[in-house]
């Protein structure tokens, strides 16, 4: 039992003895990995051809970018003044001009030449697209209108009879019994006249 107790101290003495002298070798051989520092050169466009900028001065802060060169085409989009853009092309009469215009129709559009500056340089003559049609106006068909509409026999108004006239009744003055043909105010003076003669007689009796 004691044998036993040696070994496994002369055993556990040995495993340190390794441990001690053996981790530092380890750390020695362990390669430290670093990720390279690679420059990404910077990709910078320069754009091809001639560039148009919107001339400032107009009366609109803005100017239409159409999907063809005239006003018939629709309108794809809209310059600012100052804005610029890389010229393509140039119509055949050289009022209009073909610019990139990312979002349009085959990145594409046209501004009319009299609202942007151009820097010199060749521009190609561009063949115009085929023009739009015309939204069509609608028509009335006679023959078919003539069907829906309705004549209207004309009818003869009602005579108009007048109402029998309105008869209003009169009423006469109940008769105060004066004679007729003597005023009123005769017949009153005559009884303040008699009155004022009885009161003086009475008057005098009474003395």
């Amino acid at each position: 039992m004691r044998l036993k107790k040696q070994v496994g101290f002369f055993l556990l003495f040995i495993i340190t003895i390794i441990m001690s002298f053996g981790l530092p070798g380890l750390e020695q051989t362990r390669v430290l990995a670093q990720i390279p520092t690679v420059d990404i050169a910077t990709v910078t466009s320069t754009p091809s051809g001639p560039i148009v900028s919107v001339r400032a001065g107009s009366n609109e802060p803005s100017i239409n970018v159409r999907s063809g060169p005239n006003a018939l085409y629709p309108r794809v989009g809209i310059l600012l003044i100052g804005q610029t853009a890389v010229a393509k092309g140039r119509s055949p009469g050289g009022d209009w001009i073909l610019i990139e215009y990312p979002g349009a129709p085959g990145n594409v559009g046209w501004v009319y030449s009299a609202f942007v500056n151009i820097t010199p340089g060749e521009l190609p003559i561009v063949e115009p697209p085929p023009t739009p049609t015309r939204d069509m106006t609608a028509t009335i068909d006679p023959t078919l209108a003539a069907q829906f509409i309705v004549t209207v026999a004309p009818t003869r108004l009602p005579t108009f009879t007048p109402p029998p006239p309105l008869v209003i009744p009169t009423f006469q003055n109940p008769s105060t019994g004066v004679v007729p043909g003597v005023p009123m105010g005769l017949i009153i003076v005559v009884l303040f006249t008699i009155g004022v003669l009885l009161g003086i007689f009475s008057f005098v009796q009474r003395r």
